[in-house]
């Protein structure tokens, strides 16, 4: 029952991550900025997120949290949720919703890299495996001749792997806060600071005034700020306090699918050959990573 239930949690919380990109897809279709809307998702969001210490009932761990934690703690919301974030909402401009996921679900392999570099974490043969499997998949998605006639499509799917990498390294450098204060209370903290993080973009960036926007760009920042960033954060974060970060993995894995098939419905985006087989290799060399873990 306990299994179940964390694989139910996970399983909602990937479909909800999925849509994200098709509501970002939506949304530029009516002429807002990416700056903007990940400004109206982050300001709808932060209320969410400051709540979880006030009302987060559970302790944490004993360790007392130091200064430096904070510090790192700063980092990593800079560079987890808005670097990734800013970098996700530039490159979609330029790709399909389905390749972004695509893209991004290679995170994993960013994270086994990472930590070989900087924890000396072994390479074994098995993740090698996996690393060819991966971007033997992402090169034959870019080889399909379809892929070239869309424009800019190189420099969408460059800012993409950007919101990847740091992602990835987000979470290599989460390692050592999370057993203090748990996977909950950290992902709050951070979200928090990248939540003000970009709101003190937009007020540098943005001449324009975020309470006088057209009524649907707040229809369109709520939605992903609901349906894509509170709700599915708290899924899956119970999901992983039920079964474990492995099997969460696994089980996200359909995150890309999902995508892929809600790009091809409701936005008409195109899914080749190449795409699908691309998509099985990237697939299966993730969910090896995930498997072998």
């Amino acid at each position: 029952m306990k299994d179940f239930k964390g694989i139910s949690l996970v399983l909602l919380g990937a479909v909800c991550f999925s849509i994200k990109a098709i509501i970002i897809k939506l949304a530029y279709g009516i002429a807002i900025d990416p700056v903007t809307l990940l400004t109206l998702r982050m300001g709808f969001s932060l209320p969410f997120f400051v709540a979880v210490p006030i009302l987060y009932k559970r302790k944490i761990h004993e360790q007392r949290v130091s200064k430096k934690d904070w510090i790192k703690i700063l980092i990593l919301g800079i560079l987890g949720y808005y670097v990734a974030s800013i970098f996700d909402f530039w490159g979609l401009q330029y790709v399909t919703a389905g390749l972004e996921r695509l893209i991004l679900f290679v995170y994993p392999t960013i994270v086994v890299l990472l930590s070989a570099i900087f924890l000396k974490k072994p390479i074994t043969k098995n993740i090698v495996f996996a690393l060819i499997l991966t971007y033997l998949g992402v090169f034959i998605i870019f080889s399909d001749t379809q892929i070239h006639s869309q424009n800019n499509v190189f420099l969408g799917a460059s800012l993409i792997f950007v919101s990847a990498f740091t992602y990835a390294a987000y979470l290599v450098g989460s390692g050592s806060l999370i057993p203090k204060l748990g996977s909950v209370m950290f992902n709050a903290y951070a979200m928090i600071v990248s939540c003000l993080a970009v709101l003190i973009h937009f007020a540098f960036a943005q001449p324009t005034n975020l309470l006088r926007l057209p009524v649907e760009f707040y229809y369109f920042g709520f939605s992903i700020s609901i349906i894509s960033t509170v709700i599915p954060t708290f899924l899956v974060a119970e999901g992983i306090n039920l079964i474990g970060a492995g099997k969460a993995s696994i089980v996200a894995s359909v995150g890309p699918v999902i995508t892929i098939f809600l790009g091809y419905w409701f936005l008409n985006e195109p899914f080749t050959f190449y795409e699908l087989i691309g998509t099985l290799f990237v697939l299966g060399g993730v969910l090896w990573i995930s498997y072998r873990k």
